[in-house]
Formats: C-alpha cells, sequence, structure tokens
C-alpha cells in the first residue's frame, strides 16, 4: 500500500517573514509540480523555509483541547473534571466499545491521506519536520545562525509529535529521515525506551541549536526554555506508572527514571527563571494575558481576530446563552471537580482542621480562590460583554441561564455578544497556551517528591498556592497536612487538577499515573440551579414584613426588566442567600449515562486496522484482539 508522506513543491515566489497566526499556507504560492521529490531551492530562501515552519506549526501546535475538532477532544474529554467525561459519544467508544476507533477517529497514524485538519495524519507532521532537517545543513542561502534557528525549531516540533504518540501507543513506527513513502511498509513498531531516547535526543539537539536564538516575533515561537520545559514534561512521562509502573509482575521498576526527570525538572525550572519566565501574579489573568506580557506562556498556539479574522470556538461553548454563547458538556464541571477545590486555607473539604468550616449548601462559600475564577455558579460574579459587575444568575424559575454549572476560565471579559459566534472567521481570539511555567514548577514538585525530597516538594506547590491566593493559615497553605510521599503524591495529583481545569491536563494526568481505570461509575453533576425560596416568610430590618418579602422576590427575580434588585444579594452571606434560594437540590446524572469502566490495557491504544495491513511486520498492542507487541519492553 502507497503512502504518501509529503509533497514536493517549487519555487514561485519568496515572500517576507510571517508570523504564524498571520501566514498563509504553502500551496497559495508554491506550485506542486512532482509528487516524487522536493525542489531543493525551497531551502535557500529564508521566507520560503519559514513558510514551510509556518505550515508545521500550524499542524502540530496543539489547540484548545475542547476546540471542537475531532482528533483531540474525543481523548481529552475522558476525565473526571467535567460531569460528561464517561458519557459523551466518543468517549463511550473509547472506553467502552472497540478500542481501535480511536486511532481511525483520530488519525494519528493510519490514514491513506493527508489531511487539512490538525492530527489528520501525524506522519504527514513527521516528514515535514525530517525533510526540513535532512535539507537545511546543506542550504545554500541561509547564513548557520538561521540555519540553526529553524533546526531548532524543526527538532522541538518532531519531539512534540513522538511524544503525544508514544503517550497514547507505547512504540510506534520511528522515522526520522526523509524517505520513500512506499518505505513505510518496512518498518516495525519501536518500544517505548527507543521513542524516549529519540525524543530526548531530539530536544537535546534543539536545545543546542537554539541556545542563544531571539525570535524578532516571539510569539508562538519554541526557544530553549520551552525546549527544557519539553524535556521535563517527557522525562515525568518515562518516569511514572503508566511506563515505569511497580510490582505489575512483568516489567522491572526503575527508580532511576525519577532521579532523572527530576534532574530535567530542576534544570528546567533554572532556565526558565533565568530567561525571565515566571507565574502569573494572578491566576485569573494566566489566559486573557497575550503576547511578550505574558511571562508564565511557553509554549503558545497563537490566534487572533483583528489580524486576520481567525478565532476559535471556545468562548461560544462555554459562555452562557444570556451573553451569546451555548455552553458544552464539556465545560460542564462536575462534582468531582467541584470538590476538588480546598477551603482559603489550603486544606481539603473533608478534613475538619480547616478554620473555615465546609458549607455543603453554600459549597462557594471560603474556597480556594481558583474556584470562582474558573467555575460559574448562580449569583457568581463574572464579567462579560464589558459588564465588568455582571452577575451571573441561574436559579430555576427566571434566571437567565439554565446550567446550573459553568467554566470561566476561558472567556473574555471584554468581548462583544456580536463578535462571540463561531463561523472559521471569527469568534474568541484568546491564545491557547500549551505549556505554561506552573507546569514546570508542579512537574519540579512531583519529581522531587518521588526521589525522597519532601522539602522542595511542598515549596513548589507553596509557590503555585500563594499565587492562587490560598492563606497560610494553621497548616502552612494546607501542605503540613502531607507528611509522607504517599499524602503528597495525592496532594500534587490534586493541585493538578485545580491549577490545570479543563486545559486538557487531567486525562494524561490520570494516565501516566494509571488511575483512569480506578475511576469507575458516573460523574455526578449538579442537576439545575437553585430554587426561588417564595414561600418562605423572613421579618428582618430590611423587610419588615412577609408581604414586603414577596414584593422584592417578584422584582428581583421576575417581572423587573432590568433586574437589578438581585445584584445587591450577598451571595457569600449563607443567611442572606437562604432567604430568596433554596438549597441545590443535589446532584444528578447525565442522560444517557453508561459509567465510566476502562480496561488497565486502555493505557495503551491499538492500532487500526487499515495502519496494520500496511506492514507485515507491525504488530498490535496487547491486550487487544491478536496483540503480541508490549509498549513497556
Amino acid at each position: 500500500m502507497k503512502r504518501k508522506l509529503y509533497t514536493s513543491i517549487k519555487i514561485l515566489a519568496l515572500p517576507l517573514l510571517m508570523t504564524l497566526h498571520g501566514c498563509q499556507k504553502t500551496s497559495d504560492f508554491l506550485e506542486v509540480v512532482d509528487h516524487d521529490g522536493v525542489d531543493g531551492r525551497i531551502w535557500d530562501g529564508e521566507g520560503s523555509v519559514q513558510y514551510f515552519l509556518n505550515e508545521t506549526y500550524q499542524v502540530i501546535m496543539p489547540e484548545f483541547p475542547f476546540q471542537n475538532t475531532a482528533n483531540n477532544i474525543g481523548i481529552t474529554y475522558a476525565s473526571d473534571e467535567n460531569a460528561y467525561g464517561s458519557t459523551q459519544e466518543l468517549t463511550q467508544k473509547l472506553f467502552n466499545a472497540k478500542g481501535t476507533l480511536i486511532a481511525d477517529n483520530f488519525k494519528y497514524i493510519g490514514t491513506k491521506y493527508q489531511g487539512t485538519n490538525i492530527g489528520d495524519n501525524r506522519y504527514f507532521d513527521i516528514s515535514k519536520c525530517n525533510m526540513a532537517l535532512d535539507n537545511l545543513p546543506n542550504s545554500k542561502g541561509l547564513s548557520q545562525e538561521k540555519i540553526k534557528e529553524f533546526m531548532g525549531q524543526f527538532y522541538a516540533l518532531r519531539a512534540m509529535v513522538y511524544l503525544n504518540l508514544t503517550k497514547y501507543y507505547g512504540g510506534v513506527p520511528l522515522i526520522t529521515k526523509t524517505v520513500n513513502p512506499q518505505s513505510v511498509e518496512l518498518v516495525r513498531r519501536s518500544k517505548a525506551r527507543d521513542m524516549f531516547k529519540q525524543i530526548i535526543a531530539d530536544l537535546d539537539a534543539a536545545a543546542s541549536n537554539l541556545e542563544g536564538v531571539t525570535y524578532k516575533e516571539p510569539v508562538g515561537r519554541i526557544n530553549k526554555e520551552a525546549v527544557a520545559a519539553l524535556k521535563s514534561r517527557a522525562l515525568l512521562l518515562w518516569a511514572s506508572p503508566q511506563f515505569n509502573p511497580i510490582n505489575d509482575g512483568k516489567h522491572t521498576y526503575e527508580p532511576a527514571r525519577w532521579q532523572e526527570a527530576n534532574e530535567a525538572a530542576r534544570k528546567a525550572y533554572e532556565i526558565c527563571k533565568a530567561g525571565n519566565y515566571d507565574l502569573m501574579s494572578n491566576y485569573a489573568t494566566v489566559f486573557q494575558t497575550e503576547g511578550v506580557a505574558n511571562r508564565e506562556a511557553l509554549i503558545v498556539r497563537s490566534y487572533g481576530t483583528a489580524i486576520n479574522k481567525k478565532g476559535n470556538n471556545v468562548e461560544a461553548r462555554s459562555r452562557p446563552a444570556s451573553e451569546g454563547g451555548s455552553v458544552e458538556d464539556c465545560y460542564k464541571p462536575s462534582v468531582r471537580m467541584v470538590n476538588a477545590y480546598t477551603m482559603k486555607d489550603g486544606v481539603p473539604i473533608t478534613a475538619a482542621s480547616s478554620a473555615y468550616k465546609y458549607d455543603e449548601t453554600h459549597f462557594w462559600i471560603n474556597r480556594d480562590p481558583r474556584f470562582n475564577v474558573t467555575i460559574g455558579f448562580n449569583g457568581c460574579n463574572w464579567a462579560l460583554s464589558a459588564k465588568s459587575t455582571r452577575r451571573q444568575w441561574t436559579y430555576t424559575g427566571g434566571g437567565d441561564d439554565k446550567s446550573a454549572m459553568y467554566v470561566k476560565r476561558f472567556t473574555s471579559p471584554n468581548l462583544a455578544v456580536a463578535d462571540v459566534k463561531y463561523n472559521d472567521v471569527g469568534g474568541s481570539g484568546m491564545d491557547w497556551i500549551e505549556l505554561r511555567f506552573a507546569e514546570v514548577v508542579l512537574n519540579y514538585a512531583e519529581t522531587a517528591n518521588e526521589t525522597g525530597d519532601l522539602g522542595t516538594a511542598k515549596a513548589m506547590v507553596r509557590l503555585i498556592r500563594k499565587r492562587a491566593g490560598i492563606e497560610q493559615g494553621n497548616y502552612d497553605y494546607g501542605l503540613a497536612l502531607a507528611n509522607d510521599k504517599d499524602q503528597m503524591r495525592d496532594l500534587i495529583l490534586n493541585e493538578r487538577m485545580v491549577e490545570f481545569a479543563f486545559e486538557g491536563k487531567r486525562n494524561d494526568d490520570l494516565r501516566r499515573t494509571r488511575r483512569m481505570h480506578l475511576l469507575t461509575g458516573a460523574l455526578y453533576y449538579f442537576k439545575e440551579g437553585p430554587k426561588l425560596a417564595t414561600g418562605k416568610i423572613w421579618v428582618g430590618p430590611a423587610v419588615k414584613d412577609s408581604a414586603t418579602v414577596k414584593d422584592f422576590l417578584v422584582k428581583a427575580m421576575a417581572s423587573d426588566p432590568t433586574r437589578a434588585n438581585r445584584d445587591t444579594i450577598d451571595i457569600n452571606n449563607p443567611a442572606t442567600v437562604d432567604r430568596f434560594f433554596l438549597p441545590y437540590e443535589g446532584t444528578n446524572l447525565p442522560s444517557g449515562v453508561g459509567g465510566m469502566s476502562m480496561p488497565e490495557y486502555y493505557y495503551f491504544f491499538g492500532f487500526n486496522n487499515v495502519f496494520l495491513q500496511s506492514s507485515s511486520l507491525l504488530e498490535q498492542t496487547i491486550g487487544w484482539e491478536g496483540g503480541t507487541f508490549d509498549p513497556l519492553d
């Protein structure tokens, strides 16, 4: 079976350097003339190489995890942070049906063509990197400095692709040179060890080539700090239970991997700090701050509506209907997600030691400040459409919106309602941050803990919690409650769930720690917003009799077109809340719930039949029908 791995091109023009978010496709100025080779002149011009690099970024750089594209939503959707993580169609198939569908739907490998969407065929993406890395050293028109700058980025991009493939499949065919499409039929799957060896080699080469490189337009370009962070991410995965299980009866646990991961995490932390990267001072503005002003963003996919009218639909999918959106299931928090947030002093809601008593009825009061940044609930402040004092009302029988809970993190406070709709030429221009400095900090914390350095682990988490606005309290931001490696491991995993809420990282964390298969049953969610307490009689200093209460409720909650009065309700005062609202009625199952039930062998997916049939040398993954390939050997 022949399979094109690249398209050949002929120079027609050499346009000026353009940034990723404003680039054109190569096909706009390069003419297809030969399907068996590449016109070597492309590598002699900075403009043509830049266009080629732009297009490579375009297909490799991850998007918002819940951007509506089939190649990634099904995987990242499957977690316990949203109520529908076990019931949405793709994840039901992923967990409960024929698992090889994942390779077919997501087209990482095994498709017959190079599509136009991100992730259509990862080997076409790898081919772009291979062509550049093979040809750039022989360029006749570029300086050695420019060649190194380009090669550093191509090495890093290839490492990103192979890291994602390895994460899901274990070993895959490892191709690092430009090859004839027919030769793909002769390759075998490489073992995971060889995959990580190549990934780390690519990242080391990227770091070497990018040393001292500064970009004219840095946003969206991988630099040496980003490479160090990627290496930390890769070695953390290699050391983690997904690839390094303890006492599974089949493989030898290698504690040295954690030492290597810890060293990479330490270096990444130091390199990033030296490069002026740090945590943003305000967690709420991490995704709302773009460009060089965002010191936390290391790897970014840049969007823009003002420049080229190319945005994303995340705002439309998370905003309430009253502000031009239509909330999707992926942005409806599960009860498990709501409960993950600690109290204001960092103590879990299940612990009695907090200075703040957890109130199950008024669950939003005195929580980790990131709760109010992330979760939208009845009566909360949620600035939208340039209305800075706007309140979100979701009560039953008169609220503006029907959903009981929302996710506020990826909405733009000043985006007008008319600009929310996404139709490929509009929507939000908010950039997607694939890797930020907070991940570097928590990678350092996790690897330090696993190597016995509890003090450093706590120091790193303390940075995250202090930035979040958690109070020191009597328990050192809640860290004093973790007295050993196991307790600290659980604390760090929960911290990642909260810090990276709805950033698509939870699925990765559950997979690499081998905790995904432990999520059994359904993920409950809040059924609806609270009902009005119109039947209550309350007499107080401001309201003298029940008739006055009723009159206030009518004006505040239903009849008054401006509904201005309801915005005076103190949502953080339980007594005041209870005057007007009954408690949330509790939780419910999403319709069509099937429950989470993931077999352990799903930690590594199987190849689809189309790809398997492309080579007699390819083996199926153990656990899948006819599987003989052990990704951990």
